[in-house]
């Protein structure tokens, strides 16, 4: 069970969906939705590290279990949250931020809609529905549901005040052997793609913290984090969750090209671009 359509094509459409249809969700996708949760494939975690995600069935903002999960102000009419949990640590963090928003794509896929959250829901409510594991907590979650036909005007203004459509630019983002060269889409040759994937994709207050620096040679693709001064406040560094959305577009968009990789962390040791800029990992090439 995985993705059947382009998910290059998926990855353009995605967008935040903050009010949703009163239609129930099927039956049929139910399934899809949990087959796709139970693949091990599906939630691949390129360094092993361990995490979990469940989808959690609603009614009236209500669980099964009678836990009430609120609407939280700006999501209308979930019916259904995605929610998981992993160790608080940099790595764990990263790949559950790429194993949640392959769900997300998948998700959108299905014709289903998303919205990130990660710091304006109640963990506690959604401690009780999943049981945490021991070092363990929630470090986002999701609504889902159809989406209503007509998009809402606070929707939309909602978009600009987060400037969900102003993604920044390739100069600003990515850059050729080392920080001291951007680097272009014709230097970027075939991995064109993939990069500008990952420039697309969504990151908390769409701080886009991902800078990428592609080797001279165009086989391996360096990618580092450019904190946010004074962002993380909620006791785990969320910037972490972006550069797994990252891994998660680079990599499904290079598989789909058919350009293979693998996921290593091997500091190359180049000087960084400011005091704010940290190596996370690497992707190369494998030669078939």
């Amino acid at each position: 069970m995985g993705f059947e359509k382009s998910v290059i094509e998926t990855m353009k459409k995605r967008k935040s969906i903050r009010t949703y249809d009163t239609k129930e969700i099927t039956e049929t996708d139910y399934k899809l939705i949990n087959d796709f949760l139970s693949g091990k494939d599906n939630i691949f975690r390129p360094f092993g590290k361990t995490g979990d995600i469940q989808l959690v069935p609603v009614t009236n903002n209500v669980t099964d279990k009678g836990i009430k999960l609120g609407t939280y102000g700006f999501i209308k009419n979930p019916r259904a949250y995605l929610v998981g949990s992993t160790e608080n640590n940099k790595y764990s963090l990263v790949e559950y931020g790429y194993a949640f928003h392959k769900v997300v794509l998948f998700l959108t896929e299905l014709g289903i809609g998303t919205c990130w959250m990660g710091g304006t829901f109640n963990r506690k409510s959604f401690e009780q529905e999943i049981h945490l594991k021991d070092g363990q907590f929630i470090p986002c979650a999701t609504p889902i549901g159809y989406e209503k036909g007509k998009q809402r005007i606070f929707d939309k203004t909602l978009r600009k005040v987060v400037k969900a459509d102003n993604k920044k630019t390739w100069d600003k983002l990515f850059y050729n052997g080392g920080f001291a060269e951007t680097l272009t889409k014709d230097e970027a040759d075939h991995l064109e793609v993939p990069i500008e994937m990952v420039r697309i994709g969504p990151s908390a207050s769409n701080k886009q913290p991902w800078r990428l620096v592609l080797s001279e040679d165009q086989n391996t693709c360096h990618f580092y984090i450019e904190h946010t001064p004074n962002y993380n406040k909620l006791g785990y560094n969320m910037q972490l969750l972006d550069m797994g959305i990252a891994m998660c577009q680079f990599d499904l968009a290079s598989k789909e090209i058919g350009v293979e990789g693998k996921w290593e962390i091997n500091d190359p040791k180049i000087e960084l671009l400011n005091e704010h800029t940290e190596y996370i990992y690497s992707w190369n090439k494998v030669h078939g």
